[in-house]
């Protein structure tokens, strides 16, 4: 069955707008935030790269989040038929859904495999197996870990099967139900964490390296300071979700009360101060144990551990951090499969209770490879450079290409006459109470945005086959 997109597609929506805002900022909020966003800062000179990192959430995250949930709100629509309503007739910009529900899949196929690594953690981490445990130990329980394949896919499942669960019940009874209590006990979590970690002796100098900006870090050099700026600009995607057309689905929730500049300013904001705060957890903590920052995607799952084997409550603080992290990462991950999910009930009319069953087995199946590609199939050689998992492949192509070749498409979309235009655009992102977008924006988002966003995936490529 093909829905006529010619007729209203009926839309459970949001109680309430705080709702909206938590299931955004839910949305937003996950691996970018407290996984990529630590280790990225501490390889990347620290609070000089935080500086350009806000900077570039500040030019091109905030209105790409305008822009997606102003195409939903005007739909009432997902990225299925979003664009075929939008679009002039007879253009072919509605290909596009194809590109954003292809990304969203990708994503999932290696999220929730961390997802899973990460709620294997909490009970690790419960049980006491990090305490007094020497790096060595601690090292090798991560690699056994990723080595089983078993051990990796069941938690991966687990991942899945409590997405999908949560999206089952619904828009109201569900997701947001689920999200507004997981996000305030992640808030509150966070912020526990992180009074404790600045709390801890010698914390002092991490919090310098954080929060107090040395630009001659990224300033030696031409080439490092474009290394840092590639990295800031591909961060703020990632840690946003703007792109692929993620938030699409949510501005499809809600109604005209508020302005959609003022909601994207907001849940920038949450996600922001989320990143932040969790570098005022991390940073204080490595610096306290001699611990170094920069170790890269290792850091949560090799050098924290580390630092919960030493200090006191050890086994509390590594729990709560853990349960921290699949917070974050099992609000995206919710987030996204509702974007799945809603996908095909407005293409092909299916109930809720059918999608969520086809693609709960969809989706484990396409996250089965990440999680056999630090053991079954690690020997797999790849061509392009700093890719030595089938994980790596599978974030090049979402961070390096969908993503940002997806947010020129968006900026074209909702600027171009022959798409949707700024006009009809600006006056959808506008309607309501609150912040506006200003109409002198047009040469920023249709032009200087998207040459930014070029500038990602021509470095992108240049590093990767360098």
């Amino acid at each position: 069955m093909i829905v006529d997109k010619s007729k209203p597609v009926k839309r459970e929506h949001f109680s309430s707008r705080l709702g909206f805002i938590l299931i955004s900022a839910g949305c937003a909020i996950g691996l970018g935030n407290v996984w990529k966003f630590p280790y990225e800062v501490g390889q990347y000179g620290g609070a000089a790269f935080l500086v350009l990192y806000l900077i570039c959430v500040a030019i091109l995250g905030i209105p790409l989040m305008a822009l997606e949930f102003s195409i939903g709100r005007a739909s009432q629509a997902s990225n299925a038929l979003a664009y075929d309503k939008l679009e002039k007739p007879g253009t072919k910009w509605h290909l596009f859904k194809w590109v954003s529900v292809a990304g969203q899949y990708i994503l999932m196929s290696f999220y929730t495999c961390v997802c899973g690594w990460m709620l294997n953690y909490i009970v690790k981490s419960g049980t006491g197996i990090f305490d007094g445990a020497s790096s060595e130990a601690i090292s090798q329980t991560y690699q056994t870990m990723v080595g089983n394949p078993y051990e990796v896919i069941f938690w991966m499942i687990a991942a899945v099967v409590i997405g999908m669960i949560i999206c089952g019940f619904g828009v109201q009874k569900g997701i947001e139900k689920i999200t507004k209590v997981m996000m305030v006990l992640l808030l509150v979590i966070m912020v526990g964490l992180a009074i404790f970690a600045i709390c801890l002796p010698g914390a002092g100098a991490g919090l310098e390296f954080y929060l107090m900006p040395k630009f001659e870090t990224i300033f030696s050099s031409p080439d490092v300071f474009c290394a840092a700026l590639y990295q800031a600009l591909s961060l703020a995607f990632f840690t946003l979700s703007v792109g692929m057309g993620s938030m699409v689905i949510f501005g499809s929730y809600i109604g005209h009360d508020h302005t959609l500049f003022g909601e994207a300013l907001t849940i920038s904001i949450m996600d922001v101060g989320v990143a932040i705060v969790c570098g005022l957890i991390i940073f204080p903590a490595c610096f306290a144990y001699g611990i170094n920052p920069g170790s890269g995607p290792s850091l949560v799952f090799e050098t924290l551990p580390n630092v919960f084997a030493n200090m006191p409550f050890g086994m509390l603080f590594g729990t709560a951090f853990f349960i921290f992290l699949s917070f974050a990462a099992m609000s995206t991950i919710i987030a996204v499969f509702e974007n799945i999910v809603a996908f095909w009930m407005d293409l092909k009319g299916w109930s809720r209770g059918k999608s969520v069953a086809i693609n709960l087995f969809v989706v484990i199946a396409v996250s089965i490879p990440a999680c056999l590609g630090f053991s079954v199939w690690s020997g797999i050689d790849f061509p392009l450079n700093n890719m030595n998992t089938i994980m790596d492949l599978e974030d090049f192509i979402i961070s390096n290409n969908i993503l940002p070749l997806g947010a020129i498409f968006i900026c074209t979309f909702c600027t171009a006459k022959k798409a949707w235009g700024w006009k009809k655009c600006l006056s959808e992102i506008n309607a309501g109470k609150g912040p506006k977008m200003s109409e002198k924006l047009l040469n920023w988002v249709m032009f200087f945005i998207p040459i930014l966003i070029l500038f990602i995936f021509i470095t992108g490529w240049f590093v990767a086959i360098k």
